[in-house]
């Protein structure tokens, strides 16, 4: 888009999976797999099938003529991307010229939840892991940085780019020119922590087909904008179409009984301070009063929040024309949902934040139980169907 509005009266989204014909005057959409219509499967799950259409997927991008890693949270996603690359680089043209130990990054504020998890994973796999830090302060100054590169005003797009984009850098810094990552698979399988709440299985698997579909305005645009910015190249084998295609016939009742280990969505992951400091930056920075006149100063895609607001006035210097705004989502949040699986759950409209500790009653930390320890009051988290568990991933 920064090539285009000095220039451009009107701009637009290229919709994925779409041609455009001259001819015809319009769009016209090429990639039609079967779950696009959202037709509920009914095929029984086949570990070893999808097993071998991940591992294809994962090989699939191993070539390569440059250094290369894996960006590693310590989650299930990136841990398994991370497993398989591995366990078949050795004997590769890579491993041949580069090492055939694989190279992983993972990045956070001391003491997070993804430092933490992903040196354990490095550690069974015996990935050289390389782990890097930033402080709260590093992060506030790079969001301009970031807006700019990343061309959005979202806020959970903005919140997990800082530190994608601070540790792009770092890894463009050592050679490294391509890295592979988890992104798309919580929308595969339904791993965000809101999907507990989803009412039967018709819906979960809607609701999956809905994340998919908006990929390209959101975790695909964060991955591949806030490496672009350091010329840094990203791969995701859980969007192979193969194994899309593999995944997505699967009855959605076995998707809703995965065990896992908690999902911590990547701007959480990185530290619980994080989200909480940027707030408060925020804050400084947007008035009540601003917040008040929102609706007249940015009638659509009015900002609620002062956080929203904040990101928004940044994304307003660098694109001030009107079709710019126009390119990005919007509609209420909780934990990364679309707006219509905010409607699972009463008190989601109630607090919607796109956290994954707005997911409340399903995390460990969420705002709510963080407020009851601060005023004396316990209570646990709610996990009536017992998913949330801890999963090993072995080599």
């Amino acid at each position: 888009m920064k090539a285009l509005h000095d220039d451009c009266e009107r701009f637009e989204i290229f919709p994925p999976g779409h041609i455009y014909s001259s001819k015809a005057g319009g769009m016209r959409r090429w990639y039609n797999p079967p779950w696009y219509s959202e037709a509920i499967p009914s095929t029984p799950y086949d570990p070893l099938a999808l097993r071998q259409a991940f591992e294809c997927a994962v090989i699939k991008r191993l070539m390569s003529d440059v250094p290369f890693g894996v960006l590693l949270s310590g989650g299930l996603d990136s841990s398994l991307v991370a497993s398989v690359a591995s366990r078949y680089l050795e004997g590769t043209k890579a491993a041949r010229e580069w090492g055939p130990k694989l190279h992983s990054f993972s990045i956070g504020l001391q003491g997070s939840p993804d430092l933490i998890a992903a040196k354990e994973v490095a550690e069974s796999l015996g990935t050289i892991h390389h782990e890097f830090h930033f402080s709260v302060q590093d992060g506030v100054d790079a969001i301009e940085d970031v807006i700019y590169h990343i061309e959005t005003f979202d806020v959970t797009t903005v919140r997990a780019s800082v530190p994608m984009f601070l540790m792009s850098r770092k890894i463009k810094s050592l050679g490294v020119k391509m890295v592979l990552s988890g992104e798309g698979a919580d929308e595969i399988f339904g791993g965000y922590l809101y999907f507990h709440k989803a009412p039967n299985k018709e819906e979960f698997h809607r609701e999956t087909c809905r994340k998919i579909k908006a990929l390209h305005l959101y975790d695909c645009l964060r991955a591949n904008k806030a490496t672009a910015a350091w010329g840094l190249e990203v791969r995701v084998p859980f969007l192979d179409k193969n194994f899309i295609n593999a995944a997505m016939e699967i009855d959605p009742e076995w998707k809703m009984h995965i065990l896992y280990r908690q999902k911590e969505q990547f701007s959480d992951g990185v530290g619980y301070n994080w989200i909480d400091q940027l707030k408060g930056y925020a804050a400084e920075h947007v008035t009540d009063t601003m917040i008040t006149n929102a609706k007249f100063v940015y009638p659509d895609n009015t900002p609620t929040t002062k956080e929203a607001y904040f990101y928004r006035m940044i994304f307003e210097r660098y694109f001030p024309q009107n079709v710019a705004h126009l390119t990005v989502p919007e509609g209420p949040s909780v934990a990364c949902s679309t707006a219509k699986a905010v409607e699972w759950d009463a008190e989601w409209s109630n607090n919607p934040d796109p956290s994954g500790r707005a997911a409340l009653g399903v995390h460990l930390s969420d705002y709510q139980n963080l407020l009851n320890v601060q005023t004396g009051v316990a209570r646990g988290p709610s996990m009536e169907d017992g998913r949330i568990q801890i999963a090993a991933v072995r080599n």
